[in-house]
């Protein structure tokens, strides 16, 4: 099974935003300044996020298209030698 990419990468983006915005704000700085800097931070994480679970997809794919070519390899073998 293939992860979402999409709500995964929003809600890894939205975890980061508010963490930003939290040590900003416990920082002492301007709600202006927290919040650009939260933005910041929640598009990088959103691009970051959708990148690592795009090549994890990748993964996962590859692994799966290996495994069933692996059973298909196996059950020619088994109904070959039967022969």
């Amino acid at each position: 099974m293939l992860l979402h990419v999409r709500s995964i990468a929003i809600s890894i983006a939205v975890i980061c935003f508010f963490s930003v915005s939290l040590i900003g704000w416990f920082s002492g700085l301007s709600p202006f300044t927290c919040c650009k800097r939260a933005l910041t931070g929640a598009v990088f994480a959103y691009v970051a996020a959708a990148l690592a679970v795009k090549a994890i997809n990748a993964v996962l794919t590859d692994a799966m298209i290996t495994n069933l070519y692996k059973k298909k390899q196996q059950e020619e073998k088994s109904s070959g030698s039967g022969d």
